[in-house]
């Protein structure tokens, strides 16, 4: 693609608070990032500027996320009136899932492949709202962010991801993007 952009979504409310994983779109967006190959540049958006960030996803010839389609696309269709599935899209997980058979976490492939960590989890995000720290939700959203962008790069430049299996071993995951 020309012209990729990376998302990902911080949330207001947790799973629990919402009665489940099935209730996404009631979770409202904490922080939305996203990165636009085009300007080299990681956008920051807050939910009442979800309809800005629509359009610079529209413009993208690709949009790359971990877990988007079932997670990042359900919580965005509940606060915001745009088609998000109907945006080309590259789910990894889902690419990952369609291969193994299971789910990696997006730390564990990280980890693996990049000898990258993330800098915290979706539950401190979840506290920091609470605590009004957007400006913690966002670095964290960013570098999850620039995470995948670099999952998705590597995978592509390499042909192959690596993960750690159950034995403690490092195993080569193909993957064709």
């Amino acid at each position: 693609p020309r012209r990729y952009g990376v998302l990902d979504v911080e949330t207001r409310r947790s799973a629990e608070e919402v009665g489940g994983w099935g209730n996404a779109k009631r979770m409202g967006v904490s922080v939305a990032v996203l990165y636009d190959s085009a300007l080299d540049d990681f956008i920051s958006y807050r939910q009442e500027e979800l309809p800005e960030m629509a359009k610079a996803l529209a413009v993208l010839d690709l949009v790359v996320g971990f877990n988007i389609k079932r997670f990042d696309y359900q919580v965005l269709g509940g606060v915001c009136d745009f088609n998000f599935r109907g945006l080309p899209t590259l789910d990894l997980l889902e690419k990952v899932h369609e291969r193994l058979g299971y789910r990696l976490s997006l730390d564990g492939l990280a980890s693996a492949t990049l000898s990258a960590k993330k800098s915290a989890s979706g539950l401190a995000a979840l506290a920091w709202w609470k605590e009004g720290r957007l400006d913690l939700i966002e670095e964290y959203c960013r570098k999850d962010v620039a995470l995948t962008r670099d999952l998705y790069l590597f995978g592509r430049e390499q042909g192959y991801l690596l993960f750690t299996n159950k034995a403690a071993r490092t195993v080569r995951l193909p993957v064709a993007w």
